[in-house]
Parts: C-alpha cells; sequence; structure tokens
C-alpha cells in the first residue's frame, strides 16, 4: 500500500507520464527496478492503484448499505463513506480524473464496472426514499454529487476537516433534495 500511495501523490503532482519507476521507488526508499518485484511496470502500478480504491469503495458502499437499518440511515453513511474518501484521499481523486485513460483496457474495463456498481448502491438507496423519481435522474444526481464530494482536491485546504465534512454533507443533502423536484 506504501508503493500505492507515493505513486497517488508523484501522479497527482506531476501526472503519470511525469513521474518515473526510478522517482516512485525513492519515494518509498527503494530502486526503481526493485518495484518491478510488486508490479511490472508503471501501468500496472496506475492499473492496481485505481482498481483497489474502486474495489474498496464499493466493497464499503455495499456493507454500509447492508448494516443500515433504513433507507434514510443508508444514505448517510454513504455520505458518511465518500466524504472521508474525499477528504483523506485528494490524490486518488486527482489520479482518477487525469490518469484513467492510461489504464490498460482489460483493467480500465474492470475499474469502469466496479464504479457502475457502486453508483447504482446510491441509486438504489435513493429508489426508496425517492420513488417517484426515476432512475435516470437519480443517477445524474448520485454523478453529481460525486463531483460536488471529489471537489476538495480543490477546495478543502480553507477549512479543517470535520468543518469541511458538515459543509460537503450539508451541500449534498440539498442538491439530493432537490434532485427528487
Amino acid at each position: 500500500m506504501e508503493i500505492l500511495d507515493a505513486a497517488a501523490e508523484l501522479f497527482a503532482a506531476r501526472g503519470f507520464h511525469g513521474v518515473s519507476i526510478e522517482d516512485i521507488g525513492g519515494a518509498v526508499g527503494t530502486s526503481g527496478p526493485a518495484l518491478y518485484r510488486h508490479f511490472s511496470g508503471k501501468e500496472a502500478l496506475l492499473a492496481e492503484m485505481l482498481l483497489d480504491i474502486s474495489e474498496r469503495l464499493h466493497t464499503s458502499a455495499t456493507s454500509r448499505v447492508t448494516e443500515a437499518p433504513d433507507a434514510e440511515h443508508a444514505l448517510d453513511a454513504l455520505l458518511t463513506g465518500q466524504i472521508e474518501f474525499a477528504l483523506s484521499h485528494p490524490a486518488l481523486i486527482i489520479v482518477h480524473d487525469r490518469e484513467l485513460g492510461n489504464v490498460p483496457e482489460p483493467a480500465r474495463r474492470r475499474i469502469r464496472r466496479l464504479q457502475r456498481l457502486y453508483v447504482e448502491e446510491w441509486v438504489t438507496v435513493l429508489s426508496e426514499l425517492y420513488p417517484d423519481c426515476p432512475p435516470p435522474r437519480l443517477r445524474a444526481a448520485t454523478h453529481a454529487i460525486f463531483g460536488l464530494l471529489n471537489s476538495t482536491p480543490h477546495s478543502a485546504g480553507e477549512l479543517d476537516p470535520a468543518a469541511m465534512a458538515e459543509l460537503l454533507r450539508g451541500m449534498a443533502r440539498a442538491a439530493l433534495a432537490d434532485a427528487q423536484s
């Protein structure tokens, strides 16, 4: 995980093509070639990084929804999870936004599939809360909420994390309430 975290920070700061395998090795206190024991190359490392976070987000969402006593609590749990992710992993948000196209196609399809499953966890919960709202509108609202919450690499530095989390939660709730009308 240390390698993936270091690579995410470097890719976010300098872009995928601006970072060498030697740079990543140096960031974790080893040589670049030593990383080939873990990854077949920089593309494989990027793929693993984005697959890992996509799997973790989907698995977390599934657990949160399953454990919630009702749809309202499930939505609150989903918001908490996404806000925690957004505030804790700004580099991964930047890397995903900018570098997904550098992931080899088979892995990119798996990442996209996991992301669709993650979105559908949200849409299922929102469908219970807003049964008169069509799923395509709820899906669009979900993506809009992700855009809002994942803006934190550009906006989170001026507030302490608790205040930013509260602001994001309130804005997301307001946006979702508006989505049903």
